[in-house]
């Protein structure tokens, strides 16, 4: 039987004394010996793991732990943490060692958590399946022939197969969501600028948000009000209180819910993924909540929009990676020209370089104004249209994907049918609001679906509670 499923689990066991911190982190090592053909840790700090939970196990003995001692927690590979190194999974940071500490990393660490390793990603966040990564496809732990979903493929496997409490992914368009979904866990997309990017390596810096991989609600949301909150290091992070959002976990008022027609009645969703939705609709008026359909006419503009937008901002980005300071240089180089040239095209992976030329194109002088202009003005009425939705409506809600997990190899040739993947996911990161995914049954080959929730900005708290709510009706 697995143990430590969750972080109540360990808090009682710990009270109990019937386990310490040491026990805890080599339960998950050996979990991660175990399972590591699946390939979702890159590295595990094995001895930095071991030193800081004899370190919590002191503090735990003198009354002065934190309120996350015991909490084990992988790190999505784009996160900076001093002393480790942090490639984004590409060639191109290949033994660049992080000089310091992300800002939400560090906060869970001054809250006694112990950060046991990191986690596998497609290149820089770029995509949809954990396929674009240079440490090779971290496989899904239901049906290893499957991807995990992408970008923060290592992130979702490390807490669906138990190799830690819980992961920090990132979500740009549904990088923490649409792996969620796959995996059957419960991931969050936080209201942009909620939690500091300070040591997050960027894809696209107005879309990027630090996001949690948890079994249940509760974990999830502890480990959001530790990291969220303002920062000296980060100029575009929030200062609005932070709710102590794992003590407010109860519902018990009729909710006002909108569901968007065209998620649902499409031709491009799985049936049993539309079942599912349909179900949890009618479970929701059953217990006499306010459901409604709508419809979202901006729909088949939102992807088009993310994509011409975050190529754009990739482009400039990531072009601080060109081999001069650190990473790798290429040994082909003849002069500075060639130099640049080789290290750029050795070191990115082929979808990482698709982007930036996209981006590149997108930005250049005839056609900015067609093509990034007009984006930046369809973001807006996106944002506008969802947020007075959800000034009329507690939540929205919809299928997270438009199907359960696919095998590997299946889109890999085609871009756009990978693309289609984040249909579903993008209109959060474009409006900037906070969603949530959360396990919402399986289809016929006992592959996850997820239920994606979607509320106001900084309405986490409303979120997380809504969302176990749901998880408790539908068990």
């Amino acid at each position: 039987m697995e143990k430590f499923r969750s972080f109540d689990e360990i808090t009682r066991s710990l009270e109990k004394q019937e386990t310490d911190c040491k026990a805890i982190v080599n339960y998950y090592l050996e979990n991660i010996q175990t399972k590591a053909h699946l390939n979702a840790f890159v590295e595990v700090y094995k001895e930095s793991a071991l030193a800081q939970a004899d370190l919590v196990d002191q503090k735990i003995a003198a009354g002065k732990a934190g309120k996350l001692a015991g909490m084990v927690i992988g790190i999505k590979d784009v996160l900076c943490y001093k002393g480790h190194e942090s490639n984004a999974s590409s060639k191109i940071l290949e033994g660049y060692q992080s000089q310091y500490t992300a800002s939400a990393v560090q906060r869970l660490i001054d809250e006694d958590a112990i950060i046991i390793g990191r986690l596998n990603c497609d290149e820089f966040g770029m995509g949809s399946s954990n396929e674009n990564s240079v440490h090779g496809k971290t496989l899904n732990a239901i049906d290893e022939s499957r991807v995990p979903g992408g970008s923060s493929g290592g992130s979702a496997v490390a807490v669906q197969a138990n190799l830690c409490t819980v992961s920090l992914g990132t979500d740009t368009g549904g990088s923490v969501r649409q792996p969620a979904a796959f995996t059957g866990v419960v991931g969050i997309k936080p209201t942009y600028s909620r939690v500091s990017r300070f040591g997050l390596i960027a894809y696209a810096s107005s879309f990027d948000t630090i996001g949690v991989f948890s079994t249940n609600v509760k974990d999830n949301a502890l480990v959001m009000e530790v990291m969220a909150g303002p920062d000296e290091y980060d100029s575009t992070a929030s200062r609005k209180p932070v709710p102590h959002y794992s003590e407010l976990l109860h519902f018990d008022k009729r909710a006002r819910v909108a569901f968007l027609k065209e998620t649902i009645f499409t031709d491009a969703l799985q049936e049993e993924i539309q079942q599912a939705t349909l179900a949890t609709i009618d479970s929701l008026r059953q217990e006499g909540h306010q459901v409604d359909e709508v419809n979202f006419p901006l729909l088949e503009y939102v992807l088009p929009t993310y994509y011409i937008l975050t190529t754009a901002e990739a482009s400039s980005n990531l072009s601080r990676f060109d081999g001069v300071k650190y990473g790798y240089r290429s040994p082909n180089a003849h002069n500075l020209e060639s130099m640049y040239k080789k290290t750029r095209s050795e070191g990115f992976g082929n979808e990482v370089k698709r982007r930036i030329m996209l981006g590149t194109f997108v930005l250049s002088a005839s056609y900015y104004d067609a093509y990034f202009t007009k984006a930046q003005r369809v973001r807006r009425l996106i944002k506008e249209f969802t947020e007075n939705l959800l000034d009329k409506y507690d939540y929205i809600i919809m299928p997270t994907t438009p199907s359960t997990a696919f095998k590997f190899g299946e889109h890999s040739n085609d871009p756009v049918a990978m693309y289609l993947e984040d249909l579903f996911t993008v209109q959060a990161s474009v409006s900037g609001v906070p969603a949530i995914s959360i396990p919402n049954g399986k289809d016929k080959l006992g592959l996850p679906i997820g239920l994606q929730i979607m509320a106001n900005s900084f309405k986490e708290a409303d979120l997380y509670a809504f969302a176990n709510y749901l998880l408790k009706m539908n068990p």
